[in-house]
């Protein structure tokens, strides 16, 4: 039988267990230094990554998302086929018929997509090339053409939107194939749905890393720093329809 003695130190132990998880949590989630959007914060060095190289083949084991024939892996918000092109082996974003994900779900992962901003040029800031590339639907790398084009610096290219900037600025001309290689680990969440540990990614832009281990602060989102709110632990990848006609080709998922 449990004494009052033993059941007070159990009581003890978990509000000191509890006091500790929270404590890491805390310590984990990084104070930002710059306002979401600041359009003062500094814009990362111009590198140049070279020429695109041809498709990379997908590693054994890897799920392959996009090979250049249809869209059977993807559909839209609604669970509908997309709307999105096919052809000459690319899918292109058809403006106005809305974002697309992946039928699975997927937890961590490394997860590469190429993609290539429109040829012709239109607009500046954000309005030029953009799309983006959601791990789980709530985290986002910002796709954008910055080949020559401003904006802020934690909504450019390479970014965790609204977060973090890429630690270089490796684009290349726009119609020129780009490659993002992107490791991924979820958030993790408690049975009463308060947050254990959060999401992390490092990702590497034409084959040059620009975040390395980056926690995330929570969801990412325009104007806002959203806290985490508990999801499911298989969510789907998604890529944005920003109204931009971007291309993607060669798109494929590793399992973690």
């Amino acid at each position: 039988m449990r004494t009052m003695a033993s059941f007070i130190v159990s009581v003890i132990v978990s509000v000191v267990v509890l006091g500790l998880i929270g404590f890491a949590v805390a310590q984990t989630i990084p104070k930002m230094e710059w306002a979401v959007h600041d359009p003062n914060r500094p814009l990362p060095t111009v590198l140049d990554p070279g020429p695109a190289g041809p498709p990379v083949v997908p590693p054994p084991g890897a799920t392959v998302l996009f090979d250049g024939r249809d869209l059977s892996q993807w559909a839209d918000a609604k669970g509908n086929p997309p709307r999105w092109k096919v052809e000459k082996g690319t899918m292109e974003v058809a403006a106005g018929t809305g974002s697309i994900q992946t039928k699975q779900g997927f937890s961590d992962c490394h997860l590469h997509v190429e993609w290539a901003a429109p040829v012709v040029v239109k607009g500046e800031g954000q309005e030029r090339g953009n799309s983006g590339v959601f791990l789980m639907n709530f985290y986002e790398v910002q796709v954008l053409d910055c080949y020559d084009n401003k904006t802020y610096a934690d909504g450019m290219t390479a970014a965790i939107y609204g977060q973090y900037p890429p630690m270089f600025n490796v684009c290349r001309k726009p119609g020129e194939w780009q490659t993002y290689d992107i490791t991924f680990h979820a958030p993790r969440f408690d049975k009463d749905k308060k947050l254990l540990t959060p999401a992390w990614m490092t990702l590497s832009h034409n084959g040059i890393v620009v975040q390395s281990y980056a926690v995330l602060t929570g969801p990412t989102a325009h104007k806002m720093r959203p806290p985490y709110v508990a999801h499911a632990d298989k969510l789907p990848v998604s890529l944005q329809d920003h109204g931009c006609p971007v291309r993607y080709r060669n798109i494929w998922i590793k399992e973690l």
